[in-house]
């Protein structure tokens, strides 16, 4: 089958090496930076709804170390019977292990009770966070595609990727699915119509923007994820797919509770025309 392939064979070392006792990484050098740029980015829209840059980073400063122990909290309960005899290696987050919905929950939990302490308009918040959100999880994609660490099932389409270095997660196995750039190439299509969105009226109502993210990326992360070979729950769905159909119902919900407050707010707001003599 591998010939009969477009195969793109990727041989890059996913370690760069040591510094100190912490193992460097590609994916944690692409994480490191979508986060960086993720948080710029929140904070750019940020300013544009009104907020100043200091509850801005206030925010990102107090939600990105929730992404992170939410990450490796979630993909912990996920794979709770792999750390038997070894419960210390849950706190061994350098050496890998992390699941991009619990650094999802994590994040937006804090930064809505840190908003909600702040009195802030939190609505509005999370449609300036989810630009820098969506920014962020598709650059660190790019580090799981360098480093080969999501295993996907074996492709049956005229292209595949396959991974050459021992280092990789995925050496030695026959030439997968590309499903990681397929995630990358959607996490930046969403990005893009984010932006289209945001200069339309009708999404200038707080919270709109933010349960368009929620919602497309979760379609998105469903269906890719039928080409993984993550651990399967319940009637063959993954954990990740369970969240997604959650967040997807939520963010309808919440998307059309929204659109129905602006336009009772907006009928109470018309002027009532005077009744004319009879």
């Amino acid at each position: 089958m591998t010939d009969a392939l477009l195969t793109i064979k990727i041989g890059i070392n996913p370690e760069l090496g040591h510094l100190g006792g912490l193992l460097l990484t590609w994916h944690g050098i692409f994480i490191a930076l979508g986060i960086g740029l993720g948080v710029w980015l929140g904070v750019w829209f940020g300013r544009k709804a009104g907020f100043t840059e200091d509850d801005a980073y206030t925010i990102a400063l107090v939600g990105v170390p929730a992404g992170i122990i939410g990450a490796r909290v979630l993909f912990v309960l996920e794979n709770w019977s792999d750390f038997a005899g070894r419960r210390l290696d849950v706190f061994r987050i350098n050496q890998g292990g992390i699941s991009l919905y619990g650094a999802l929950i994590g994040a937006v939990a804090i930064a809505l009770i840190y908003g909600a302490w702040k009195k802030l308009p939190l609505l509005r918040g999370l449609d300036a966070a989810s630009f820098g959100m969506i920014l962020g999880q598709g650059i660190g994609r790019v580090g799981c595609l360098v480093a080969g660490d999501i295993i996907a099932n074996s492709s049956s389409l005229p292209f595949a990727v396959q991974y050459t270095n021992v280092n990789s997660p995925s050496f030695g196995l026959p030439p997968m699915q590309f499903v990681t750039a397929y995630e990358v190439l959607g996490d930046f299509v969403i990005l893009g119509l984010l932006v289209a969105l945001w200069k339309f009226k009708v999404f200038k109502r707080d919270g709109l923007l933010f349960f368009t993210y929620a919602a497309l990326y979760s379609a998105m992360r469903f269906g890719i994820s039928f080409m993984r070979l993550d651990k399967e729950v319940v009637l063959g769905l993954r954990m990740a797919q369970l969240l997604a159909l959650g967040v997807i119902a939520v963010s309808i919900v919440a998307f059309v509770l929204i659109l129905l407050h602006g336009i009772r707010s907006a009928r109470r707001a018309a002027p009532v025309e005077p009744a004319l003599p009879s």
